[in-house]
């Protein structure tokens, strides 16, 4: 018996609000890689980690909001925990992995597309792993064609989303590219969840079971990555560079005295240069100049050597 599918039973607000954790997750992932291109070697692989950590825990707290929304309705849901944390640990994990060869490799076409590969696989692996977590009284089904365009979307999502890590700049176009992603990751959520169909086993429903408990479940599992991205928000909002851009307040001494190294010029009072001081009055005389401060007379000049 073929079961009903819906994934919408809590209305537009499970949609609604996993589309506003994706965008937050990429919005401080983004910000956190755009930082790590600035900072120090020593520092670049701490802001690389937090937004491959923060992309990653966004992404997957999308997913199982959105999930919170997913019933059968002739059928009890339930998960495995275990196979549901290992799903985080999976987004995070190839996400770093994406992050941190465009952070440490630049991005030229052949490593965008290879970090996107991986990272883009991995996101679909994270949410088809948290699917296989999913019990119900049956049997789930794919189709196959929905999945691979799931898959698709999953893939040009990441690339995507690496590129504008380490290419776009500024506070405002970085939002706009996370507003994209959030768009395209919740996009591939939902994708794939209509590749599912659910073949009841045995003979008559279970009328009325429909996993109403699924959000008691999934609430606890949720509040690790929402307190992390709570957490990754104050240290963005803490660290001016990733609002303001570089700025004066930025400058180490040594660009500073770059900025203001004084060059010699014959424009008196041009800001930034050095001029020459004059020194002690001179008089001119006869054989040359003196000081007329000391007296000192001037040199006599050279004698030709006489034969």
């Amino acid at each position: 018996m073929q079961g009903t599918v819906d994934g919408f039973s809590y209305g537009v607000f499970t949609p609604i609000a996993a589309f506003v954790m994706a965008c937050l997750g990429s919005a401080l992932g983004l910000r956190c890689v755009t930082r790590s291109l600035r900072a120090a070697q020593s520092f670049k692989p701490g802001w690389l980690s937090l937004g491959a950590a923060s992309i990653g825990c966004g992404i997957w707290t999308m997913h199982f909001i959105a999930m919170m929304g997913f019933q059968v309705r002739e059928t009890p849901i339930s998960h495995d925990v275990p196979l549901t944390v290992a799903s985080l640990a999976v987004a995070v994990l190839v996400v770093g992995a994406g992050v941190f060869i465009v952070g440490y490799l630049g991005s030229a076409p052949a490593v965008l597309i290879t970090a996107g590969v991986i990272t883009g696989l991995g996101v679909a692996a994270m949410h088809y792993l948290g699917m296989a977590g999913l019990s119900v009284e049956g049997q789930l089904h794919y189709d196959t064609t929905i999945v691979t365009v799931s898959v698709v979307i999953a893939v040009v999502a990441a690339t995507a989303a690496l590129w504008a890590a380490v290419s776009v700049r500024g506070f405002f176009p970085s939002l706009l590219a996370s507003l994209i992603m959030g768009v395209a990751v919740t996009a591939m959520h939902y994708t794939g969840m209509a590749a599912i169909s659910v073949h009841l086993a045995g003979g008559a429903p279970r009328t009325g079971a429909s996993g109403d408990a699924l959000p008691s479940i999934m609430f606890p599992m949720l509040l690790g990555p929402v307190v992390f991205l709570v957490l990754a928000g104050v240290v963005v909002m803490f660290d001016p560079l990733l609002i303001l851009g570089d700025g004066e307040w930025n400058e180490t001494p040594a660009r500073k005295r770059e900025t203001n190294r004084p060059e010699l010029t014959d424009a008196p009072g041009t800001p930034g240069t050095a001029r020459t001081m004059p020194g002690p009055p001179t008089w001119t005389g006869g054989g040359g100049t003196a000081n007329r401060d000391t007296g000192t007379p001037p040199p006599e000049p050279p004698r030709s050597a006489r034969w």
